[in-house]
Parts: structure tokens; sequence; C-alpha cells
């Protein structure tokens, strides 16, 4: 981030932020009227922080079941430096893989994927063999879903 993008994360664009992490799709006016500016104020800071690359994007969340990959696994991976680039290239070919997380300690990656049966998995864990050794787990529930950044935080931060 910029200094320059660090100088508009005044109080009016982190409420801005705030709001949009509840909603989204929230019109402009809408937006303005929550934290005090008009639409046309609201959409010129939204864009601005889009251009300075603070708010990255826009996502839709949709239930890996009705898609027909409703069993979710976490997969350790080790994998050594020869390997490395080869791994980082092929994981960006697999739909299955929802996340991958580059860690410290004695696994390299931890994937998040979802397939729709075990037989999927137990295939997708073979194609990784010739990058490492997995290690797998699968999730039975998900008592605390996705979140945004903690917005009481965002609020008391100083405009940096």
């Amino acid at each position: 981030m910029s200094v320059e993008s660090t100088e508009i994360l005044d109080e009016y664009a982190r409420n801005l932020i705030a709001e949009l992490t509840v909603n989204a799709r929230a019109s402009y006016a809408e937006l303005g009227r929550k934290v005090g500016l008009s639409p046309s104020a609201a959409a010129e800071r939204v864009k601005r922080m889009e251009e300075e690359g603070i708010i990255r994007g826009y996502s839709v969340e949709i239930d890996p079941a009705v898609l027909g990959v409703g069993l979710l696994a976490v997969i350790r991976m080790t994998c050594d430096g020869t390997h490395y680039q080869a791994f980082l290239k092929f994981m960006k070919t697999l739909r299955e893989v929802r996340i991958c997380h580059h860690v410290t300690g004695s696994d390299a990656f931890s994937l998040e994927v979802a397939v729709g049966s075990l037989i999927e998995l137990e295939r997708l864990i073979e194609r990784l063999l010739p990058y490492g050794i997995p290690t797998t787990s699968l999730v039975l529930s998900t008592p605390v879903e996705r979140r945004g950044p903690d917005l009481e935080r965002l609020k008391a931060a100083p405009g940096r």
C-alpha cells in the first residue's frame, strides 16, 4: 500500500469499508446515507480505494454442495525446493483447490479443497504425490465461517 493510499483511510473511508463488508451490493446512495456522505462522494471514495488497491474486489459466496462439491478437506503438503515452482504452477490448474497457503512449520503448504466424493479426493491426493507428501483431514463442520476484516479495529484505526 502506498503512502498516498494510507492517507485516504480517514474515518469516512473506514466506515465505507465497514459498510461494504456487511453489504458489498449497497448502492452509493445507501452507503453515503450510512456514513454521512453524498452518493457522489461515496462513489468517488470507493472508486479511489479500488484504484489504490485498498478494495481489491467483490465476490459472491456459493454453497459448494449446490455445485456437487460438498466434501471439504484440508491437505497439508511437504514440498522440497526442487518441486516448489512446479507445485505452485500445478496448484493454479486445480479447480478443486479453493485456497492454497504457504505456511511455516514442517509443512510447506496448506490447501483447502472441495470435491464431490471420497473417490475424487483420493484421485486428487494421488495427483499431489509427485510434489511431496500430502496429509489430509476431512472437514466435519465449519463452526466459524469466513470473516471480513475486524471492523472494530478498522473503525478505531487512525488515518495511518
